[in-house]
């Protein structure tokens, strides 16, 4: 256990403070990415005949880019979590917490 927690002490990986800009701007452009895409797919299948497999599989798309767009926002709960977690861990491992 010991040694686990000189590990980390050591360690320069994981999330700090300076991370949350870069995950931001990735949040925004999949964001971006999956409305364009769902745009895109709700287009094609709107030139496509009821029941035609062309039809079928672009309204499969388009059901995936909806699961995918509702869970966008625990995805992003759970990467502002990690940064949370992150400088916690190194607040206490490092002894900030220490005067």
């Amino acid at each position: 256990m010991e040694n686990n927690i000189n590990k980390l002490k050591n360690s320069k990986k994981g999330f700090s403070i300076q991370d949350m800009s870069s995950i931001g701007i990735t949040l925004v452009v999949t964001a971006i990415v999956v409305g364009i895409g769902a745009t895109i797919l709700s287009s094609i299948q709107n030139t496509q005949t009821v029941g035609s497999v062309a039809y079928n599989s672009s309204g499969y798309g388009l059901t995936g880019l909806q699961t995918l767009s509702s869970y966008m926002p625990t995805i992003a709960l759970v990467a502002v979590a990690a940064v949370v977690i992150g400088i916690i861990l190194v607040f206490f491992t490092q002894g900030g917490g220490k005067k």
